[in-house]
């Protein structure tokens, strides 16, 4: 199962998340993953652990081999220059000439500069620093007015989204214009979440952890999870999980679990900004 976006790029069905992966053990959790089977890492310029990623791969039983390698700018170096410099400091960190997708991490649209990030991004495309642009967490105003600006979308949308906020509108949005939607904190960290009767009674079905069911759901509205794990078994699981088949009635009963409270920090892209 994969994804393919506007201009061909395919993505895997599930990604690994390496937030908060740093050091040596962080190091050896994305190996692992890697050894796994997993072929998308999903890392950014504010996690800190872009060097921890370039090792991991370089740790790996088959290197960089065909993993893609993501990473964002953060709201800080959106001007023109900063973010041409901050995609140069990335590969330098991660020790690789080119890296396969890149970010925006938040549109911040107080300081008006996403769309001169956006540019700057599609230059460092051209000149074969990266090779896809994509955002997290635009809105449809976002996508439109760089699109306006430039005649092209990003290739990918990562947006917060998650059963108690299924985010329905934007996948579709997203969809009509070959942009593909990953999801961040796709598990909602668990809690009341995985307790949900619909999840447990379909877990028991199939035997399986609820947050196997969450992933599965994920796979079956077209949403491209990136769950972060460092234990083995549970990476694993989490690949495994894409495949599972549940029933249209399971999808739209965990689809129907959405909340106008859905978020997790109430992190509106409207209005919420990060640097």
């Amino acid at each position: 199962m994969s994804l393919t976006t506007h201009r061909g790029f395919t993505l895997p069905s599930i990604g690994l998340g390496t937030y908060k992966l740093r050091g040596a053990a962080g190091a050896e959790a994305i190996a692992n993953g890697i050894n796994s089977g997993y072929t998308l890492l999903d890392s950014a310029y504010n996690y800190e652990n872009e060097g921890t990623v370039g090792e991991g791969l370089r740790a790996s039983a088959s290197g960089r081999g065909n993993v893609i390698v993501t990473s964002k700018l953060p709201g800080r170096y959106q001007r023109h220059d900063d973010a041409l410099t901050c995609v140069q400091e990335s590969l330098y960190r991660l020790n690789l000439e080119n890296i396969d997708l890149y970010l925006i991490h938040w549109p911040n649209p107080g300081q008006g500069l996403y769309v001169e990030a956006f540019k700057a991004l599609l230059e460092a495309r051209e000149s074969g620093l990266i090779s896809h642009v994509g955002v997290c967490n635009f809105l449809p105003e976002h996508l439109e007015a760089v699109h306006d600006a430039t005649g092209e979308y990003p290739e990918v949308n990562q947006i917060e989204l998650n059963p108690y906020f299924p985010q329905t509108e934007a996948l579709a949005y997203n969809s009509e214009r070959g942009i593909v939607t990953q999801a961040w904190s796709p598990l909602r960290r668990g809690g009341e979440l995985f307790s949900e009767p619909v999840i447990t009674s379909a877990a028991e079905r199939l035997g399986v952890s609820a947050a196997e069911i969450v992933l599965a759901w994920h796979a079956a509205i077209g949403s491209l999870p990136i769950p972060k794990s460092a234990t083995p078994a549970r990476q694993l699981a989490n690949l495994a999980a894409v495949n599972l088949e549940l029933t249209s009635d399971e999808v739209a009963a965990i689809t129907a679990l959405g909340r106008p409270d859905g978020r997790l920090k109430d992190q509106d892209p409207a209005v919420y900004e990060e640097f």
